[in-house]
């Protein structure tokens, strides 16, 4: 039997915690800001974002339960391997792992966008257009050292990832402490007019649709738990780990809600929503001070660095975890001497996230909603497999059983069903845009069944009790029953 490859221990309560909130709240406050108040109007924003985080709430039910029940990286490789075998195990591992690297993809392109304005002069050196939209050669320039910094962090080890998330955490909640509160309490109730935007029930229905679709975009960052599971240090007890899941998505669905709501009532937002960062700028108008737009730019950053370190961190376990099990390319599962870092999966998550910036920023909404959707397909899978692993594996210790029983994986399911389903309906206000949307989606998937053809040979090599023992460890026994085929 070959030696299931293990990773370093350095992740604690507030590791846990920092990890989970600072990935899901990244920089998407700041410039995606103007699109949802554009589609739906402030009270149109808040309604999806308070659905959207119940239906995550259901979501993140699941994965509290399942996380401590198999602390292994790659978490939902895991629970879709136990649950339903190989091929379910890829198709989750896989679109999860893009999703991750779509929101890194995301803070590449953002991090030149946020900094040109609080620098103007960044925008220097235009090389080509994507869409209209210039490429600057500065922002490739940043993108790429912002990219190296990151994938050089998590390449020496997860205690230095984690040290990094937890001072960054920390000093954004402060910030943002700061300067919403101050917006809810200067704001003026009348900016807020209209509420929603659209002249008809079916135009306000249609934008708080969209803006609800992209939720699991901007939630997704709870399950960045699961992924580092394996690396928690001794003083993190595994019911903690559920805990915290449900800790950070509550204060995430508060953070947005009252951002949005601090925002409208700083100025009209009807025209705040056609600036360059309407956040920043609702911030200039209600203070009439560049140090308010300072702070939140800066909080900005903060965001946008620990939310691409959490994801980053998350995408390579993900693929270590599929390269572990034999099921992608071993090259995958391999850890540094050193380190003990997963190396390999975080060079190739580095270097996809390189390509994402010369696409330029327009391809910022495309990321959003391909990994909104990527995403929904892994979070379905982990509710189909929690579902499943209380009939099949009656025999784990679960030190966090979820209430309700099989009603909230029936919620989780159903409503990451839904996101799916009106993002590929034609005509649904939701749907994948053709053809910048669909061909990163379709590149992946194609490049996805590449490895998976690749590694046929070596997937007919391994027993399923071995790839049991491989993605699952101690807690394999029983596994491999369900499996449905290599």
């Amino acid at each position: 039997m070959s030696a299931s490859p293990g990773l370093g221990r350095g992740l604690d309560s507030f590791g846990f915690f920092a990890l989970a909130f600072g990935s899901m709240i990244g920089v998407g406050w700041v410039t995606a800001m103007g699109g949802w108040l554009t589609q739906a109007g402030p009270a149109g924003a808040i309604v999806a974002f308070l659905a959207g985080g119940a239906i995550m709430l259901a979501i993140g039910l699941c994965y509290a339960e399942a996380t401590p029940m198999l602390p292994v990286a790659g978490g939902e490789v895991a629970y879709a391997y136990g649950a339903s075998g190989t091929r379910s195990a890829f198709v989750v591992g896989w679109f999860l792992a893009f999703g991750y690297i779509s929101v890194s993809a995301f803070e590449a392109i953002s991090i030149g966008r946020v900094l040109a304005y609080l620098l103007p002069g960044l925008d220097r050196w235009p090389l080509y257009s994507v869409a209209g939209a210039p490429v600057y050669l500065t922002h490739l320039l940043l993108a790429i050292l912002c990219t190296v910094a990151v994938t050089a962090v998590n390449w020496i080890g997860v205690a230095t990832a984690g040290a990094f998330q937890k001072w960054l955490t920390a000093a954004f909640i402060a910030a943002a402490v700061l300067f919403v509160g101050a917006g809810l309490s200067r704001g003026d109730f009348e900016h807020a007019h209209p509420f929603f935007a659209g002249n008809d029930a079916r135009q306000v229905a249609g934008g708080i649709l969209a803006v609800f679709v992209t939720v699991p975009f901007w939630f997704v960052g709870f399950d960045t738990i699961p992924q580092g599971a394996e690396e928690a240090t001794e003083s993190v007890p595994l019911r903690r780990l559920g805990t915290i899941i449900i800790v950070a998505i509550l204060a995430a669905t508060l953070f947005y809600v009252a951002l949005i709501a601090s925002v409208a009532l700083s100025g009209p937002w009807q025209q705040l929503a056609s600036s360059n960062l309407p956040t920043a700028r609702a911030f200039e108008l209600a203070f009439r001070s560049r140090i308010w737009t300072s702070l939140v730019l800066v909080a900005a950053i903060i965001g946008l660095l620990t939310s691409w370190n959490g994801f980053f961190l998350a995408a390579s376990r993900v693929l270590f975890s599929l390269g572990r099990g034999r099921i992608i390319p071993t090259w995958f599962g391999a850890t540094h001497e050193k380190h003990a870092t997963p190396h390999h999966a975080v060079l190739f998550t580095g270097l996809v996230t390189l390509v994402a910036p010369l696409l330029g920023r327009n391809a910022l909404l495309a990321f959003v909603d391909v990994g909104s959707f990527c995403i929904g397909i892994a979070f379905f899978g982990v509710a189909v497999s929690v579902a499943r692993l209380r009939r099949s594996r009656p025999d784990l210790e679960r030190p966090y059983r979820m209430p309700g029983g099989a009603l909230v994986p029936a919620v989780a399911a159903a409503g990451a069903l839904f996101i799916l389903a009106v993002m590929i309906v034609p005509g649904s206000p939701a749907a994948l845009r053709w053809p910048l949307e669909v061909a990163i989606l379709g590149g992946f998937t194609l490049l996805g069944l590449v490895f998976w053809t690749g590694a046929t040979a070596l997937r007919g090599q391994v027993s399923d009790a071995e790839r049991g023992r491989l993605i699952l460890e101690r807690y394999a026994i029983g596994a491999g029953d369900t499996e449905a085929g290599t």
